[in-house]
């Protein structure tokens, strides 16, 4: 079949290195345009783009996909199916149907739970034992679409959202292929998504990357997994920017000692209290710096018992 392959990140990169090693032919690849990024607002490539240009294939970096031209141009490509896999960008009710088999997406959950732009991470931050893949035939909702095909994942207790995009990507990959062999054979069958547990997984802001260590423990720890590596849950000592990137709850004696006050300094971390609980920081990253050991952060700044994080002060009041 004649693919034309829609994507951006590395998600996107496995699948279309699994569509490589098929009988099928990617008559081009879109994805999002070039962008500034970092504090020399150097022009970025998107993964997706990266690789497609290594192999030579055809690449194409619409700002719209509204505009009649980028769809003219898209029905040249004469593809059989589209394939879409994160994205980025709405399409329009019409490319649904441009090819003849439709737009096929491949979704990180188990639709219909964690709809949207951050199913991964939503996980994670809820606590869910399982997540998945499910693949869609799209149609014009939010990932509403008929599943082809689906594969539960359980979560596990210590997995960040790295860890866990990187094993959904190889399942995502794996189905995508067999749901095109399906398609290809006509032997494809759609299920309706269930009417009932439709959650959303809204984008990431500002607010979900902050550390309220009002908040229990156990949700830090699940915040902190779900942002990590990349973008790294924040929090602030002595009016800096710290990106905590690894952490287990733990027992300590917290009482007397407010949410942010750190409790103990020891060789495998900082002990932090928080509204219920306690949180071991085993990583953490200082703004401008590079990824070290919490114990290493705290020996280099002489951090001690009642300094605390998540304050313009480096000590309580």
């Amino acid at each position: 079949m004649r693919i034309l392959f829609a994507g951006t990140p590395r998600f996107a990169v496995v699948c279309l290195n699994a569509l490589l090693h098929t009988h099928h032919q990617v008559v081009a690849v879109f994805t999002q345009p070039d962008r500034r990024a970092g504090r020399g607002k150097k022009w970025l490539s998107s993964e997706v783009k990266q690789r497609a240009e290594s192999l030579g294939l055809p690449i194409e970096q619409p700002a719209r996909l509204s505009d009649p031209q980028v769809q003219s141009h898209m029905a040249a490509y004469r593809p059989d199916v589209l394939v879409v896999v994160a994205y980025g960008m709405i399409l329009p009710a019409h490319l649904l149907t441009l090819a003849p088999l439709g737009a096929v997406n491949v979704h990180a959950s188990l639709l219909p739970r964690w709809r949207g732009a951050a199913p991964i991470q939503r996980a994670i931050m809820a606590g869910d034992s399982e997540t998945g893949i499910t693949i869609i035939r799209m149609d014009t909702g939010l990932d509403t679409g008929p599943a082809l095909l689906r594969e539960a994942v359980s979560i596990g207790e210590r997995e960040n959202a790295g860890q866990l995009h990187d094993r959904l990507a190889e399942v995502g990959a794996s189905l995508l292929v067999d749901a095109l062999g399906q398609l290809e054979q006509g032997l494809a069958r759609e299920t309706p998504q269930a009417s009932t547990g439709a959650t959303y997984a809204a984008k990431l802001t500002a607010e979900d990357f902050l550390i309220d260590w009002r908040h229990p423990a156990t949700q830090i720890d699940r915040q902190i997994r779900a942002l990590a590596p990349h973008p790294g849950a924040r929090t602030s000592y002595a009016g800096s920017l710290v990106k905590v990137l690894r952490a287990r709850p733990t027992v300590s004696e917290s009482a007397g000692h407010g949410p942010g006050a750190i409790t103990a300094v020891r060789s495998d971390g900082i002990s932090v209290a928080t509204g219920s609980g306690a949180l071991c920081v085993e990583d953490l990253q200082a703004e401008g710096g590079r990824v070290m050991a919490a114990a290493d952060f705290a020996r280099g700044r002489t951090i001690t018992v009642g300094a605390r994080l998540g304050s313009d002060e480096g000590e309580l009041s």
